[in-house]
């Protein structure tokens, strides 16, 4: 059963519609805003009959475009789509709302051929907005699947904070050390947004000559200094409508943060030696890996900024700190190099995956990928072994650890023995290293005391075991 819902005060324009709506159509009836946003825990109809005189006079255009539409002010879904009702001495104004977003109008009294016709369009609304629910879970499992797949706690946080906030236009600051995989993270949301059809622009700002940066962001024009021999389009023009991801957010001068507030406040900026004042469309997504709130104090950073960009914060762990996603994240590996290179090499050794576990991946998941693409690469067997990776990652783990083998064991199970007597190996050496002081063992292995009492028990493993022995007093 699909669900409309028709917004207006007079009850018998919702009668009228109802007794004209498909049997498979249920519709709703609300009598103005506040009953919308009383629907207790209910999602509103993904279609909505608006009567005009609830949605207040038509917006205004500004700089060519139409302003912000009245029905997203009264909490809707930005998805909503809405069928404008007006008198027919309204028409205009009706035609002006369609230009602002909406779906189509429909005046009244009603003519029984003009309710056909928006039923028919109403229809195909519906239809098209299941279809773009069904590609969107279709799109978020493949993500899961092939990207994210991952037994982190930390690391599920951050998927369901991403799949709340991608659907929206809010600007977004993600934390994570390099490595981490925040420009992924940032297409992502770019590609369940919708803005997925326009452009994604990416500007590592690290990487920027600081005296090129602000002709980068905001573009300049002809003989605005030395070696402008024509103008040039910045960053923020190019991706108008789309989103923009500033990588090394922290890097950007105070007189570039400035210009960047206006855009990020106002919609507006001017090119480098130009006096025109452009307009841009643009969803934010900023990345740091230093903490931008100490940079505020230190006055290396605007704190005005730094509030406009952190409205929605996400913080993504290290690789140290989901170490139990690091067999997943091989596999996912594995296949996407058997993919790129054509090569049949079907397992991964499981003293590679016990190195894997003992190594702090001081690069992330970066570097793991790499090491595991030159490993690949020069791998002659159908399983990557430890030759052909580093001997920092190796050398430690490749002499200690030798799983028990039995020609009864499948894979599956030998490689969880592997990771189990890895793991447990790596907290008994560290442990005697520390001489079994907790709080020292646990930040050498990048958890916290309270993960390594879990891993501990689980392992059978006891502090006072790697406790130095007590001389005989005499």
């Amino acid at each position: 059963m699909l669900r409309v819902g028709v917004v207006t005060e007079d009850s018998t324009l919702c009668e009228t519609i109802r007794a004209a709506a498909p049997e498979d159509v249920r519709v709703e009836w609300f009598a103005g805003r506040r009953e919308i946003a009383e629907t207790d825990g209910r999602k509103v109809p993904s279609v909505l009959f608006m009567d005009l005189a609830l949605l207040g006079p038509p917006p205004a255009m500004e700089r060519g475009r139409t302003a912000r539409a009245p029905w997203q002010d009264a909490g809707l879904d930005p998805s909503t789509r809405v069928v404008v009702l007006a008198p027919r001495d309204q028409a205009s104004q009706a035609i002006r709302m369609v230009r602002a977003g909406a779906l189509t109008y429909l005046t009244y009294p009603f003519r029984p051929t003009e309710l056909k016709n928006v039923w028919s369009v109403a229809r195909a609304a519906l239809r098209s907005e299941g279809e773009a629910v069904a590609a969107r879970d279709a799109f978020w499992k493949d993500i899961y699947r092939h990207l994210v797949r991952t037994n982190s706690a930390q690391m599920q946080t951050v998927m369901d904070q991403l799949k709340a906030v991608a659907p929206t236009d809010a600007t977004i600051l993600l934390y994570g050390e390099t490595g981490t995989g925040k420009n992924m993270l940032a297409k992502v949301i770019h590609e369940h947004s919708a803005r997925a059809h326009k452009p994604f622009v990416a500007v590592h700002c690290g990487a920027i000559p600081e005296g090129l940066v602000e002709s980068e962001f905001f573009g300049h024009e002809k003989g605005a200094f030395t070696g402008a021999v024509r103008k040039k389009l910045g960053k923020f023009e190019i991706a108008d409508q789309g989103t923009i991801f500033l990588d090394e957010i922290g890097t950007i001068t105070l007189p570039v943060q400035i210009k960047l507030l206006q855009v990020l406040q106002e919609g507006t900026f001017s090119r480098v030696g130009g006096e025109k004042e452009l307009h841009t469309d643009v969803r934010v997504i900023s990345a740091t890996n230093v903490d931008l709130k100490s940079l505020v104090e230190q006055g290396r950073f605007r704190q005005d900024l730094y509030y406009r960009l952190e409205v929605f914060p996400i913080h993504i762990p290290p690789l140290r700190e989901r170490r139990e996603d690091i067999p997943l994240l091989a596999d996912i590996f594995l296949e996407k190099l058997r993919r790129r290179h054509r090569k049949p090499i079907q397992d991964i050794h499981p003293d590679v995956i016990g190195a894997f576990l003992a190594y702090d991946w001081p690069g992330n998941i970066r570097e793991m990928e790499n090491v595991m693409e030159r490993a690949f690469i020069l791998e002659t067997e159908t399983t990557l072994t430890p030759t052909h990776f580093p001997a920092e990652i190796m050398g430690e783990v490749r002499a200690v650890v030798r799983p028990l083998f039995h020609p009864a064991m499948t894979l599956a199970e030998f490689r969880k023995h592997a990771v189990e007597e890895a793991e447990r190996t790596y907290l008994s050496e560290l442990l005697r290293y520390h001489k079994g002081r907790i709080n020292l063992t646990a930040q050498s292995a990048g958890i916290t005391p309270r993960q390594l009492h879990k891993l501990m028990k689980r392992h059978n493993l006891r502090k006072e075991d790697y406790r130095p022995a007590r001389k005989a007093g005499g």
